[in-house]
This record gives structure tokens, sequence and C-alpha cells, in this order.
């Protein structure tokens, strides 16, 4: 347990502390009150989350939507089991269609997640990984909560509330971003590590990467 004014990087030690503090150090739930019916990036890049969710996600499967809102980017055509959001406003996540249960949680406060070890398909978190003060206290939730070899796919723009964004996120560029999430994974225990460039920086829509994680198998051996 901790506040956004004296943020945790136990789990990042080769970090200073000073990395991940925030501009507006006010609480999170505070700055996201008020629902935002916004997507937060263009028709193009919005395309590209879901062209890579219909080919990573698995068909069928229990879905974790982290740091969700009123939409979840999923192909409209494919069929899952359950899909649970999380996010700071209620509002929001009742409007999201997709959804079939959703909590309200502020991660930078109690990074514990409330779901049961090794039950959930795929983890997805949508141009929001740049709010979190203790991304691999996070993330090693998210490990937990996937069965061995699940992934999480990680998608970041150069989009955001600039205040609520960590101070390192703020100062580093795209490709840096993506080896800075890679080293989150690492450090929260994901031992394959992927990047991919969805939209490519420079262009007339908002740039895209993903980042891929997924634990070992049971048997450490197995795809």
């Amino acid at each position: 347990m901790r506040t956004d004014q004296a943020p945790s990087v136990d789990h990042l030690p080769e970090l200073p502390r000073e990395a991940f503090r925030k501009h507006d150090a006010s609480p999170d739930p505070l700055f996201y009150a008020a629902p935002r019916f916004v997507t937060h990036i263009d028709d193009t890049a919005i395309a590209a989350v879901t062209d890579l969710y219909r080919y990573v996600l698995p068909p069928g499967g229990a879905l974790l939507d982290l740091m969700s809102s009123w939409v979840s980017h999923l192909p409209d055509e494919v069929v899952y089991a359950a899909v649970i959001g999380h996010g700071l406003n209620a509002q929001e996540l009742a409007a999201n269609p997709r959804l079939t249960a959703s909590f309200v949680q502020d991660l930078n406060i109690d990074p514990m997640l409330p779901l049961e070890t090794a039950r959930i398909d795929a983890v997805t978190m949508c141009v929001s990984v740049q709010y979190l003060q203790d991304p691999v206290a996070v993330l090693r939730e998210v490990a937990r909560v996937l069965r061995p070899g699940a992934p999480v796919i990680i998608t970041f723009s150069n989009r955001c509330f600039p205040t609520k964004a960590v101070a390192i996120w703020s100062a580093l560029d795209g490709g840096d971003r993506a080896r800075l999430i890679g080293l989150y994974l690492q450090h929260a225990g994901f031992t394959e590590v992927e990047g991919r460039v969805l939209v490519p920086e420079g262009g007339s829509s908002d740039p895209l990467h993903a980042i891929i994680g997924r634990t070992e198998t049971i048997s450490g051996l197995e795809e």
C-alpha cells in the first residue's frame, strides 16, 4: 500500500525513485471520477489493436481487460467465454458491451487483482501502461492470474494524459518505451517478450506499438 506521493520502485532498482512520480500527484480516482466516453487513439490505431487481438487472443477464452474503459476494441465476430473489465470509472465499465463482469480498483494503491490464480486465458492493457507507478507489481499479478503460457498484450501510442503519466514515460520515445515495457515484463517473470510495431511513427495516424509477454508453460518447454 502506498500513495502517488511516494511511488515505489523496489522491483526496478536500476531506475531512480523519481522515475515513477507524476506531475499531478493527486489520487487517480479523482482524475477519473467523471466518465470520458471518448477513444484515446484514432481509427487506424484502433483497427490495428483489434486485428492484433483477432489473431492473438484465444476465441472462447476468459479475458481480463486491464485498465479498460467503455470500449475494449475486441473483434466483433469473436466470442469469448468471459471478458472481465477493470478500470477507475464504474460508468465507463458499465457502458462497455463486451464486458461480462467488471471491477473498479486503483492499481497504484493496491496492485493485487481479485481473481483466482491461473484462470485467465489472456490479458489486454490498451494505451494505459504509462499510468502505473509500480508496473512490476501489477504485472506479477497479471502473471499469477494467467494460465501458464497465456499472453499479456500491452499496446501504447504517443497519446496520454501527460500530467498522469509517470516521469520516465514522458522522457522516452516509442522505441525506448517499448524497451521499458519489456523490462517491466522481465522483472515480473515473463520469460518470452515480443515487440511489434503495429502503426509506424511519422505517418498520418497515431503510432502504435505492442509488447506481448508470456510466462513459461508448466513444463517450461512447451509453447
